[in-house]
């Protein structure tokens, strides 16, 4: 097959999504925009299989968020452990490297990156999806995340659905429906499949209760504040 012809057959594969019954893996990390999707895929219909990465993050408060809600929606799920602190160093996974406060637009939130992660974690949820005969994968990447995650953006998403594609006889599709909305707009859907927000965990300090201060939580505590209702976890300040 030509390139052209290979895009042509996956664009028809993955529109549109429909109520199928059919498996798809989903990348849960316990926070807001992956539960959210979590909710969503079922509300298609499809069977979930969610799994979940810990990758040594010192907010590992996530995982049991994961867990707590995959037992409320009663499904199985997937846990993989791989460490990425040594080879790809960032705050969320050094003890040496503090994590900054303030909006995601601002210079020092680029320490918060972990090298490639999404790359690996959407490369191991294939050979995942592969094996249990699941026909997509789903990662809940969105526009808040375009200005500093490169893993995040339309251009590697492409790139991604391509290589995803081809790497298996089964043809497995990969699937962002947050790509182009904000955190937002995902709380809002959210609102709509009845998601408990309270089982998530977004704050990227590895406390007992969110900061209130690193990009995520702002961002998290802003989308609550524009969509008017509020938010259900504690936090510090």
């Amino acid at each position: 097959m030509t390139q052209m012809e290979i895009m042509t057959a996956y664009k028809e594969k993955m529109s549109p999504i429909k109520s199928t019954g059919r498996k798809v893996v989903v990348l849960l990390s316990g926070g807001m925009d992956s539960t959210t999707l979590v909710y969503y895929m079922r509300n298609l219909g499809h069977e979930v299989y969610p799994i979940t990465f810990d990758y040594g993050q010192k907010h590992s408060k996530e995982l049991t968020s994961a867990e707590r809600t995959c037992k409320k929606l009663e499904l199985s799920y997937k846990f993989v452990e791989i460490g990425l602190g040594d080879i790809a160093p960032s705050a969320l996974t050094r003890i040496d490297i503090k994590i900054p406060h303030g909006n995601y637009d601002e210079e020092s939130m680029k320490v918060t990156v972990v090298p490639n992660r999404n790359m690996v974690f959407l490369s191991l949820a294939t050979a995942y999806a592969i094996g249990i005969g699941a026909e997509k994968v789903a990662y809940a990447a969105h526009s808040g995340d375009h200005a500093i995650y490169a893993d995040c953006r339309p251009a590697f998403i492409d790139v991604m659905k391509e290589a995803i594609y081809l790497c298996s006889d089964d043809e497995v599709v990969l699937n962002t429906p947050f790509e182009f909305i904000d955190k937002v707009e995902i709380l809002k859907i959210g609102q709509t499949l009845g998601v408990d927000y309270s089982l998530t965990w977004s704050c990227y300090e590895g406390g007992e209760l969110a900061c209130g201060r690193c990009g995520t939580c702002r961002e998290r505590l802003e989308a609550f504040e524009k969509v008017g209702i509020e938010d259900p976890i504690s936090y510090k300040e």
